[in-house]
């Protein structure tokens, strides 16, 4: 089987269950957006933003520094060094925090809210003692169990967030005290909290197996080595996690107030509100954020095992263009039937749907950058990726701060646009300098400029043509059109491959 279909058949393992559950997940949108009021929402989107950045500290690069030294040394015991590592770190992090809640709740600007700040330190801890068992998981190509226990996570905080959300609401109403004596229908946004709470101990439990597998058989000539490896991931990491979810913390602080809204309280509704109909919209974009999550479950410990293969690059190269491919795939299914998409939003979240477009097209230079990144992996430069990185923050710091006081959260989505595409093209760039491979650049810009151009006739229908049905119908053909294009420019010698 050809190395493409081997990693696409390891995504579709690892996908699966992710890209499903995490598409359920996406009806807690819905939801949310038809229970929740814009500001509360906007909480929800602006402390997850927090949680990403604070698990890429809590983890420091060892997922990615355990796949790298599993192939030069002994795994069992860069398990143990790895989780050892993990298990103190997050003890010392957990200690810290609670010991100084009161302060941080403060800062953060929740101190009547300090039972969300709580349940969030515990959601970082059980997530980052998780990662390393997950990553042993990927490394023995357990990918059926990986999937299992990533199901019941999703699933079970799925099951937990309808319970909460929307039975709890309906027996208080209906005067069951005795069953909802505990419930405050006035707090919806801490039973969020709570469903992610409860769902990651649930897949903490399932991962005990993994956990017992650890002995105090610690390297720390090893753990040296890995902590010099990962600094620069987890510098790389944070700096990315700045790309990616510092708009909406930008938001708050930066988005122009209207004229005619004067008064305080006013005016902190007004900035969570325009958090939470940006974080809607940008979970209409996330689908692809589903697929490259699914992707990199698969593909990290598949770079890494071909690193050393006389047919490596050219295995990269191939991977990178069926990647695309199917990016620009999924631009095509979002925005032709996107008249059905904003219905999973409540009404006030749909005057943001203009972003959507420009997230996607973001999110696909992500992922061509994750393609891109392999290079400094394999060939232990680590350290250039956090540079790359880095001026990705940097474009993200300087286009929040002059586009959103201009453009509000369209301000936002154009400046992660143009950071994820500065940075891709860096790290191509940079890469055929250090690690050169022949990607095929003007393939995949033509899928790209293709996709686009096919939007474009969909874009002018939605303003030409009224009739929903017409317009859903010629999308489909425009998209079956895309198909037949990449069958026969590509996947035609992909499925003869055996």
């Amino acid at each position: 089987m050809s190395d493409i279909k081997r990693l696409a058949s390891q995504t579709a393992v690892y996908g699966i269950p992710t890209i499903v559950g995490r598409f359920l997940n996406y009806f807690l949108v819905p939801l949310y957006t038809y229970n929740i009021a814009t500001q509360d929402y906007g909480v929800v989107s602006e402390l997850y933003a927090y949680v990403a950045f604070l698990m890429i500290i809590l983890t420091y690069g060892m997922e990615t520094a355990f796949f790298r030294f599993s192939q030069d040394y002994d795994k069992s015991k860069v398990y143990n060094t790895a989780l050892f590592s993990l298990m103190v770190s997050t003890t010392l992090f957990l200690l810290i925090t609670f010991l100084s809640l009161s302060p941080i709740c403060s800062a953060m600007q929740y101190s009547n809210h300090k039972t969300y700040i709580a349940l969030f330190l515990i959601i970082l801890a059980l997530d980052a003692l998780r990662a390393i068992p997950y990553a042993l998981l990927r490394r023995e190509n357990m990918a059926k169990r990986f999937a299992f226990i990533k199901t019941v996570d999703i699933f079970s905080n799925i099951l937990f967030n309808l319970f909460f959300i929307a039975l709890c609401p309906i027996l208080y109403d209906k005067g069951f005290y005795i069953i909802t004596s505990w419930f405050n229908p006035n707090d919806l946004v801490l039973y969020i909290f709570i469903s992610n709470c409860l769902a990651s101990f649930i897949s903490f439990i399932l991962l005990i197996p993994q956990f017992s597998q650890f002995r105090f058989n610690i390297d720390f000539k090893v753990l040296k080595r890995m902590l010099v490896y990962g600094f620069p991931v987890m510098i790389g990491g944070l700096a990315g996690m700045v790309n990616e979810t510092f708009d909406r913390i930008a938001l708050k602080h930066l988005v122009t107030i209207p004229d005619n809204i004067t008064d305080t309280a006013k005016i902190a509704e007004y900035k969570m509100s325009q958090i939470g109909i940006y974080g809607a919209c940008y979970k209409l974009s996330i689908v692809i954020s589903l697929f490259i999550q699914a992707f990199k479950f698969a593909a990290e410990p598949f770079f890494f095992s071909k690193m050393k293969q006389q047919d490596a690059k050219k295995s990269y190269s191939e991977v990178m263009t069926a990647f695309v491919i199917f990016l620009c795939f999924i631009f095509l299914i979002v925005m032709g039937y996107i008249d059905l998409f904003q219905y999973f939003m409540g009404k006030d979240y749909r005057i943001g749907i203009m972003v959507v477009p420009i997230l996607l097209m973001a999110n696909i230079f992500l992922g061509i950058y994750y393609n891109l990144s392999i290079w400094y992996k394999v060939s232990d430069k680590t350290k250039y990726g956090a540079y790359i990185a880095l001026i990705g923050a940097a474009i993200t710091l300087i286009g929040n701060y002059f586009l959103v006081p201009i453009l509000g959260y369209k301000g936002a989505a154009w400046t992660t646009l143009i950071c994820y595409f500065v940075i891709s093209l860096l790290c191509y760039l940079i890469g055929q300098k250090f690690y050169p491979v022949a990607y095929k650049v003007k393939r995949i810009a033509f899928y790209i400029l293709f996709s686009l151009g096919l939007y474009s006739v969909m874009y002018y229908l939605q303003d030409n043509i009224q009739n929903i049905m017409l317009r859903l119908a010629i999308n489909t053909a425009l998209i079956i059109v895309y198909l037949i294009l990449c069958y026969i420019l590509d996947f035609k010698k992909i499925i003869k491959q055996k």
